[in-house]
């Protein structure tokens, strides 16, 4: 007779094979936000950066270019994290918004 350890072994008993679960994907409110805010500013801030560089606001172009610059540090997480939003609002394969990482 062949010794059989059925501590690891998986059957139709077990507890965790009987119930089931939910995915909770609602939406992090405060997440959308700040990317939706980062987006805005920084956008703003690279339209008011370029205008401030053509228009030489502050003496010279250094100023309006590192606005400019600053403009798009803020875009570019805002505008990646508000696509990952969207397209997991839209229940695209691949998008949830678990992707977007808490505050």
């Amino acid at each position: 007779m062949a010794y059989v350890d059925h501590a690891f072994s998986i059957s139709d008993e077990d507890i965790m094979m009987g119930t089931s679960y939910t995915v909770n994907n609602k939406p992090p409110i405060k997440e959308i936000a700040l990317a939706v805010a980062l987006l805005v500013f920084g956008a703003l801030a690279i339209v008011l950066g370029i205008a401030m560089a053509v228009n030489q606001v502050g003496g010279d172009r250094a100023h309006g270019i590192f606005f400019a610059i600053l403009g798009g540090i803020l875009f570019l997480p805002g505008f990646y994290y508000t696509r990952i939003a969207y397209y997991a609002y839209k229940g695209y394969k691949g998008f949830s918004f678990a992707n977007i990482p808490p505050v």
